[in-house]
């Protein structure tokens, strides 16, 4: 069998820049548009980049670690890329699907592999009700916003909002508040991966709130609708002594 064809992309960071230099001599590279697998060299934030950069392209993902946070990416080395390749684990991700309606009945769509979050733009506290599969379960939240998190989202922005989180074999995502005011002692909810959240927003002329997905913000929305688009599905390549589910199991015991 011929060797897959390599491209590498990078972030705009020192160490990236520098390993995209040397791995590109050492092995070669391709045009990422003609390549059947890519390595992304950066943090987490530029693995997400990567992600949604190469969506439905059905082309696997290995990170390596060249930035800040790499939670999802494999060590670096220059030495034995090829065989890395050859024997890595196969992680399929899932987005999520954002259609958040703007004040003027504009709808905005996106993708987010980690979450979809509201969050309030003034001083004043979202105040939002919470549907799930078209049934109200809570008429009132007022907080500093709430998330939606996958599997592999949940150890990101969910975990540092006191969020759980899940295995990637789980089938469930995370409805996690932020910072909630009232009702006080609600922490969230765990729904199946199948569930229809709508998240509206109450009071916009005086408590605003934008929509995140991932990186891509909608600025004063009225109402937000999420759901998993399982016909989008991703593959991340890793180190099989860096494997990504052993990981985010390990991370529910850290202490």
């Amino acid at each position: 069998m011929s060797s897959p064809r390599v491209a590498f992309v990078a972030s705009d960071a020192e160490a990236a820049q520098q390993a995209l230099v040397d791995l590109s001599r050492s092995y070669g590279a391709v045009d990422p548009a003609e390549a059947d697998i890519v390595v992304s060299l950066g943090g987490d934030g530029f693995m997400l980049e990567t992600l949604h950069r190469f969506v439905g392209k059905g082309v696997p993902i290995f990170g390596m670690h060249r930035g800040s946070v790499g939670f999802l990416m494999n060590p670096y080395q220059l030495e034995g890329l090829p065989e890395r390749l050859e024997t890595a684990q196969r992680v399929t991700l899932y987005p999520l699907e954002m259609r958040a309606t703007e004040e003027d009945g504009t709808e905005q769509r996106a993708l987010a592999f980690n979450e979809v979050s509201l969050l309030r733009e003034t001083r004043q506290a979202a105040k939002l009700k919470i549907s799930v599969d078209g049934v109200v379960r809570l008429e009132e939240l007022m907080a500093d916003g709430i998330l939606l998190a996958t599997p592999v989202g949940s150890t990101a922005y969910n975990l540092a909002a006191h969020g759980p989180i899940i295995p990637l074999d789980a089938e469930i995502l995370a409805l996690t508040p932020i910072s909630a005011f009232r009702p006080r002692r609600w922490r969230g909810a765990l729904l199946r991966h199948g569930a229809q959240v709508r998240i509206d927003a109450l009071e916009t002329e005086k408590r605003p709130v934008s929509a995140v997905a991932d990186f891509t913000e909608v600025r004063d929305v009225t109402a937000v609708e999420i759901v998993e688009k399982r016909d989008v599905a991703m593959t991340l390549l890793f180190d099989r002594d860096a494997n990504l589910q052993e990981r985010v199991f390990k991370e529910q015991f850290l202490t």
